[in-house]
């Protein structure tokens, strides 16, 4: 927590341009999210109003899940909108990269190199269909991430140099929405929060929807399980296990992000936006 704290606070000495942590996420990422933790099969589906994302795994690879996704997914969106080129460079080293999204290297069967480059398999192998439905118009699109991923790092040597840089050829159709429609986030937020996919999540989305709340806007928390809960059952148990979990990471984003105002009464079946400035305003 104490790395939470710090982190707010040099967020709020300098904003994200002046401290060279403006970041992007890809909008689709922020509207309807990944699997926080490990789910069955390989396709799963979060909605978000008219909005559904769906996300089908090679049943044998299965679905990316849990931080690190979202930290690989904000760092290549930022890459491709500071280069303008849909080809991302990770880099010759391992750790160079893996100090790139604030995670420490470590081996073994449960290190975080293991689970790093499990997780970008699982990550780069998936596509994904944005579906919108409005007053029975439909509209459709089917991406994947990576048209080609090469990594040439050797996982037990992390800060050997590799002789060839390693790399990922994003695929056009993802490119251009993410270089098309980016989200503008502070990097230090999303290292901070790190710990929490709820967290990420919750932060991302705050801060795209604060750029355009003008008006005290309640949200059922029905429509906030199904945007950000669907690990939790539809159930009365389920419903109230989701708001706790969903208060929990709000109170981690509200240290890194207190201008965003939301009246969270827990009495209330709603949870109420207030106009807030955006963490990150609009370029």
């Amino acid at each position: 927590m104490s790395k939470l704290f710090t982190s707010a606070m040099e967020i709020e000495v300098e904003e994200a341009r002046e401290a060279g942590a403006l970041g992007f996420m890809a909008r689709a990422m922020v509207q309807a999210s990944m699997p926080h933790r490990r789910v069955p099969g390989n396709e799963f589906s979060r909605t978000n109003g008219a909005f559904t994302m769906t996300m089908l795994a090679p049943s044998k690879v299965g679905l990316p899940y849990g931080s690190i996704p979202r930290l690989v997914t904000g760092f290549l969106t930022t890459e491709a909108v500071r280069t303008g080129e849909r080809e991302v460079v990770l880099g010759r080293s391992l750790s160079k990269f893996m100090s790139e999204l604030d995670i420490a290297p470590t081996g073994g069967r449960w290190g975080s190199i293991p689970r790093l480059r499990d997780q970008m398999t699982r990550l780069f192998a998936c596509s994904i269909s944005c579906t919108y439905t409005s007053q029975g118009a439909l509209s459709l699109d089917n991406v994947n991430i990576a048209d080609t991923a090469s990594l040439w790092w050797t996982p037990h040597q992390p800060d050997q140099a590799a002789l060839w840089e390693s790399t990922v050829v994003l695929s056009e159709r993802f490119y251009n929405e993410i270089t098309q429609n980016p989200v503008p986030i502070d990097v230090r937020a999303l290292k901070a929060l790190k710990k929490s996919p709820m967290a990420l999540d919750v932060y991302l989305w705050l801060t795209y929807r604060m750029s355009y709340v003008k008006k005290r806007t309640p949200i059922p928390w029905s429509a906030l399980q199904l945007q950000f809960g669907a690990d939790y059952a539809t159930t009365a148990q389920g419903r109230r296990d989701f708001k706790k979990a969903f208060l929990r990471a709000l109170n981690k984003v509200s240290v890194v992000y207190p201008a965003a105002r939301i009246d969270a009464d827990t009495s209330s079946d709603k949870l109420t936006l207030l106009p807030s400035r955006p963490h990150v305003g609009r370029l």
